[in-house]
């Protein structure tokens, strides 16, 4: 007899709590190894009416059909295949586990109304309306519109794209573009599975003695690398894999089973043909499914001890006794890279830990990959920034004081949204990082070309800069620091901010601490704008206490100036600029 876990049972009832509340599509975000599949079998079970499970190997739909058959058993319930690759085309029953493929190629035969569809590894449901997913559920919609639609995956992101969903149940908008999925219900941190003791540890080992140099690589515009380019780098790099190879048969010795994975399909027989004789199988895309079923099962035998593979088991694969996980290719994809650690998780007899070898280069943190944004710097983490409208914990990339205080982030708008009592969202407006409309006041994201609240055209950097470097009576440097200095004029005390260039150029300005509107002044043009972690900027009072806090302002990246009389005022100060004028140093 089946018990779902607590978190599988909170998961349960969170879908049964949104779809009576709302009907967007929704997800559910488990790690791998926490059990999916039993989670979709109490779904369908309990669901009133027709329902379609989906995935897109043939392995997740017989291993999902498999639970559901055993957990129906206590009832006398059973489930349809509906599949190719299984051999089996059923769907009369009133649960249907069917591959995505195979199903989209049938829609006539699923034209009885369908109540709800639950998609595994919904991270590969995309945005394209004439995808297989879409034409489905168009299909099915246009048989029932109340259809109810639930993801579930363990990596809510795609390359290129960023979350999937727009609104995660704690309060918060990972994105404000439209996407399939409209919220996450239910997540489950992997740091939690883990100290639950529902999953193995993972032992990451950071600089194995010798590595691959991927530095050079450059990826696509879909955001991957090409296998032609990793091929190149490989070549230039012959020497290294027998390196490689010889350290991975050593920390090998005492473990129960080891995935590699490697980068290529040539690199991937080289790195087979230079293991032990009799103890490693090769998979690739180019494997014959008969041949690729028997390796499995030889590999969960344990009669092979080393499984090499190049993309093709990074899901719907299950082997308990996987101790020993191999990156031997570098992936720009964050979800790719938990796919593949994901395999050495799961719990098994006498295992306990699974050891991490990169030789890759791969500076991903699977406990903390909830940051939508590119990381901006090595240096950064996750910070905590309280949003100064609406009180939301953001979390951004940022940087920490020695005293843990955050003294810089990368943060632009709020993630915080309200929500009424009819279920009407709407997202925080409060932007740390802004564009000022000149027409309206309205704040937009620095990166908008019209103003979102009156669709002004809004002033574009590059032809601020075009129009001031053709006028005679203007002044740009390309500022590559500011530095503060205390002074005096007619008696009064001031602050002198000083803006220098590549080449030894400055411009400066002043600032006043002698009535309230000059330190108003102060506060708007120079605290605010400069605050390395905008949001969480102090109201200075004295000089002293903006001398102190010099090392958190930040400098601009072009600083406009225009000549009156003999004086060189500033009128523009450009911030995050990202047009194609070269910024400081930047070659």
């Amino acid at each position: 007899m089946f018990i779902l876990r607590p978190y599988q049972q909170q998961a349960v009832d969170a879908v049964i709590h949104h779809f009576r509340r709302r009907g967007e599509p929704a997800v559910l975000v488990l790690p791998t190894g926490a059990g999916k599949s039993l989670v979709i079998a109490e779904l369908a079970r309990k669901a009133k009416g027709r329902v379609l499970v989906l995935a897109h190997v043939k392995e997740l739909v017989a291993q999902n059909h498999g639970k559901y058959q055993a957990l129906g058993l206590q009832e006398g319930l059973q489930a349809d295949l509906f599949s190719a690759g299984l051999g089996q085309k059923e769907n009369l029953r009133r649960v249907v586990f069917g591959s995505i493929q195979s199903v989209a190629r049938n829609l006539p035969r699923f034209s009885e109304p369908v109540s709800l569809v639950i998609i595994d590894e919904c991270h590969r449901v995309g945005e394209e309306e004439d995808s297989q997913y879409h034409q489905l559920i168009g299909h099915l919609k246009s048989h029932n519109p109340a259809l109810k639609i639930l993801g579930l995956t363990a990596t809510p992101y795609r390359l290129g794209l960023g979350y999937i969903y727009n609104y995660h149940y704690r309060g918060m908008v990972r994105t404000t573009e439209p996407r399939f999925f409209a919220d996450c219900i239910f997540e489950l941190p992997l740091r939690q599975m883990i100290k639950q003791g529902y999953l193995t540890p993972p032992r990451l080992i950071d600089a194995p003695a010798v590595h691959y140099d991927f530095s050079r690589l450059l990826p696509r515009e879909n955001g991957l690398f090409s296998d032609a380019d990793i091929e190149r780098e490989l070549k230039r790099q012959t020497r290294v894999t027998p390196h490689i190879v010889r350290q991975i048969i050593e920390y090998a010795q005492d473990r129960q089973g080891v995935m590699i994975f490697a980068a290529t399909v040539e690199h991937a027989r080289e790195v087979t043909g230079l293991l032990p004789d009799g103890t490693a199988a090769l998979i690739t895309g180019e494997t014959p499914l008969p041949e690729r079923d028997r390796l499995i099962d030889a590999f969960k035998a344990r009669t092979l001890k080393f499984l090499v593979n190049v993309a093709v088991l990074t899901t719907g694969f299950d082997a308990p006794h996987v101790d020993l996980i191999v990156v031997l290719r570098p992936t720009e994809s964050l979800s790719l890279y938990q796919q593949i650690i994901g395999r050495g998780l799961r719990l098994a007899e006498q295992k306990q830990e699974c050891l991490i070898l990169d030789y890759a280069g791969n500076a991903y943190d699977l406990f903390a990959p909830e940051i939508g944004e590119p990381k901006p710097a090595a240096d950064t983490v996750p910070v905590q920034v309280l949003c100064p409208a609406c009180g939301f914990a953001n979390q951004f990339w940022g940087r920490l004081g020695t005293n843990g205080e955050v003294i810089e982030h990368f943060g632009r708008q709020c993630h915080g949204f309200f929500e009424d009592e009819g279920g009407h969202r709407e997202f925080c407006d409060y932007r740390f990082r802004a564009k000022i409309c000149g027409h309206c006041g309205a704040a937009n994201d620095i990166a908008a070309r019209r103003c979102h609240s009156c669709d002004a055209l809004l002033h574009d950097a590059d032809d601020q800069l075009k129009a001031a470097l053709a006028l005679k009576d203007a002044k740009v440097i390309r500022c590559a620091g500011m530095s503060l200095q205390a002074s005096r004029k007619q008696g009064r005390e001031q602050l002198l901010v000083i803006y220098h260039d590549e080449d030894g150029a400055e411009l400066s300005e002043r600032f006043s601490f002698d009535s309230a509107g000059s330190l108003q002044r102060l506060n708007q043009q120079l605290i605010a704008r400069h605050w390395r972690a905008p949001g969480l900027q102090p109201q200075l009072q004295t000089l002293a206490s903006v001398l102190e806090a010099e090392p958190l302002l930040r400098h601009p990246d072009f600083v406009i100036a225009r000549k009156q009389g003999h004086i060189w005022r500033i009128t523009e100060k450009i911030f995050d600029y990202q047009g194609r004028f070269r910024t400081a140093y930047a070659l």
